[in-house]
């Protein structure tokens, strides 16, 4: 739930009061809020993807494959660590794998859904039998 603007000018007014008191414990408190280590990972994935840039073209340039390939999966892996720590820091990571065979909770006051009719192959092959049948 969104905070309302009151709520939001009294966090403020606190977060001032505590810096203005202790400026290392609040320097402390904010260190260890992990928005800050996701950001700082998405500086180091940037810079690992820029590196990594720079060995493929260093690569192309000197026509040593092997440097090329690095190049690639520095920037793929640097990619993939920026993207995961840009939607943790933003919260919008992505919801825990489901496991297959296992069923999901039905929420109180909703109906179970019913089980799928027969695949779309089966009424196909049911429609063409129904046809060829006709046609005699």
């Amino acid at each position: 739930m969104p905070l309302s603007e009151h709520e939001k000018r009294q966090f403020e007014q606190i977060e001032q009061a505590l810096r203005a008191g202790d400026p290392r414990f609040a320097d402390a408190v904010r260190a260890a809020d992990p928005r800050v280590h996701y950001k700082r990972r998405v500086v180091v994935a940037a810079l690992g993807f820029v590196i990594g840039v720079g060995l493929l073209l260093a690569g192309v340039v000197v026509d040593v494959i092997p440097i090329s390939v690095a190049g690639f999966v520095v920037m793929l892996g640097c990619g993939l660590w920026a993207v995961s720590s840009y939607r943790r820091m933003t919260g919008r990571a992505p919801a825990p794998a489901r496991r297959y065979g296992k069923k999901r909770p039905v929420a109180k006051g909703r109906r179970p859904r019913k089980q799928a009719g027969p695949g779309l192959m089966v009424r196909l092959e049911e429609r063409w039998r129904r046809r060829q049948e006709r046609g005699r």
